[in-house]
């Protein structure tokens, strides 16, 4: 199971990749958002998933038995779904106030305080 999240940890970033390289504001918004899910996958992958108890105490303050999920990983996604959330609501404010801005998406036009070149 470890095997095919690294993998499709993996697929997500390629195209994640991909997508932000493609010069396009909102592909570039979709390719970050690809990334952050490739990321938390990745995390996810590396909290070795085994079946086991919550980690919980018991009934009477006692531990459960040796064998105990691991609750970091799980923390920490928490915590990056949140904020890869917030970055994303941010960053689709800026690209929906530089579409009304410029009329277009497109990151090489989008040269408002370059002169541009009289040739």
């Amino acid at each position: 199971m470890e095997t095919v999240l690294a993998l499709l940890s993996g697929v997500l970033t390629a195209c994640a990749v991909w997508l932000m390289l493609s010069g396009n504001l909102l592909r570039f918004l979709f390719g970050l958002l690809l990334l952050s899910n490739g990321v938390n996958l990745a995390i996810f992958a590396a909290g070795r998933l085994t079946e086991g108890a919550p980690p919980l105490l018991g009934s009477g303050g006692t531990l459960p038995g040796h064998e105990m999920a691991n609750s970091l990983p799980q923390a920490l996604l928490l915590t990056a779904i949140v904020i890869g959330f917030g970055l994303f609501a941010f960053a689709l404010g800026l690209t929906i106030r530089a579409y009304r801005a410029f009329g277009h998406l497109n990151v090489d036009r989008m040269r408002l305080a370059e002169p541009e070149d009289d040739k």
